[in-house]
């Protein structure tokens, strides 16, 4: 059995076979990540009042009959509408040992999209948070923001990370490995976390970014490279250093710092909530180990930026932090890095929309 940290794809593949994680149907191995376990969607998605949380001692089920509205048979592909909230028991379940938390988190593409995905659980208090010893199934909570979406049984929005112990490195440490690996190009912004900004001077040209537009049509989510960017997005472009965010808008911005992600350790993207600001970098992310690394395609990755603006109009400069990464240690180093003999659709990424855009 693998030691402290995060575990990496040898022992997710250890636990399907011991039966901590299991499926119906069963899991592929397609699902799993150097880091995580991508979670696929039931049959089913329950058209809910509200977004709930099960709370301590009562199950889902039983929340989601005192809220549903109406059920969707996913089987042949259904829409998800924009600004609804639905529950789609998901295929997996869980008997995690004792000593094993985990975590889930939307999948880069579904943050992409706006398409803010959660886990629940039975007992739940917290999204997207798993306890050890929790038994029993995983929800998704589907909330489409900016565009509605055609979605099918056995599709992958979210993923699970798992990990033994305390992995996440402190500002120490973190210093220390910046020293032996740079883990971002330019000077290391350390401060409970790797700090990043956001690119409003690009290299060349003056686009910097999209904004979703408010009145647009359908994405199957299965259409991999096919919509126009322009009949969903519009471009940002500033010669300035500058833009105005707009309240309630949702916006795709890049980092300014190319990051790494070194083979033994693992990254989230905290969210990150200005304190002086009426904006948010509001969905979290996991980066995998090999993310940017050397080995697998240049020195570092930008990290693509999904922003709302809250209540009031936000000026956003160039250079401003805007995030934190939280590094983790592995467990073990995985058998498969990201970009590496893997389908990974954002190693060596600048500005980049999702996958489902040409």
């Amino acid at each position: 059995m693998s030691g402290t940290g995060v575990l990496a794809d040898r022992a997710i593949r250890g636990m399907i076979a011991g039966g901590a994680i299991a499926a119906d149907p069963p899991v592929t191995d397609a699902q799993v990540q150097p880091a995580s376990l991508d979670l696929r969607l039931g049959a089913v998605a329950y058209r809910v009042r509200a977004s709930f949380l099960a709370g301590k001692g009562r199950r889902v089920a039983d929340r989601i009959a005192e809220f549903e509205m109406h059920r969707i048979d996913l089987a042949g592909g259904a829409v998800l509408e924009k600004g609804c909230v639905y529950v789609v028991p998901l295929m997996e379940r869980l008997a995690l040992p004792a000593g094993v938390t985990a975590v889930a988190n939307a999948k880069s593409s579904t943050g992409r999209l706006d398409l803010l995905t959660r886990t629940i659980t039975d007992g739940g208090v917290e999204f997207d948070r798993i306890g050890e010893g929790y038994e029993g199934p995983l929800y998704a909570e589907i909330c489409p923001r900016s565009f509605s979406v055609l979605v099918r049984a056995g599709m992958r929005l979210n993923q699970i990370r798992f990990r033994r112990g305390h992995a996440a490195l402190d500002d120490a440490a973190l210093h220390a490995l910046h020293a032996e690996v740079p883990l971002v190009s330019g000077p290391a912004l350390i401060d409970d976390g790797l700090g990043f900004s956001v690119d409003l001077r690009p290299a060349t040209g003056d686009l910097v970014g999209y904004r979703a537009k408010p009145h647009t049509g359908l994405i199957d989510l299965d259409r991999i490279g096919h919509y126009a960017p322009a009949d969903f997005w519009e471009e940002v472009r500033t010669r300035e250093g500058r833009i105005i965010l707009d309240p309630g808008a949702f916006y795709i911005l890049v980092s300014r710092e190319a990051v790494t992600i070194p083979p033994d350790h693992a990254a989230e993207m905290a969210p990150y909530l200005a304190m002086v600001g009426e904006f948010r970098v509001h969905y979290a992310g996991f980066f995998d180990p090999g993310f940017g690394w050397s080995g697998a395609a240049g020195a570092g990755s930008r990290g693509v930026l999904e922003v709302r603006c809250h209540e009031a109009p936000f000026v956003l400069e160039h250079g401003q932090v805007v995030g934190r990464l939280i590094y983790e240690r592995m467990a073990e180093r995985p058998e498969r890095l990201y970009g590496a003999g893997l389908a990974s659709n954002y190693q060596g990424q600048g500005l980049k929309l999702s996958k489902h855009f040409r």
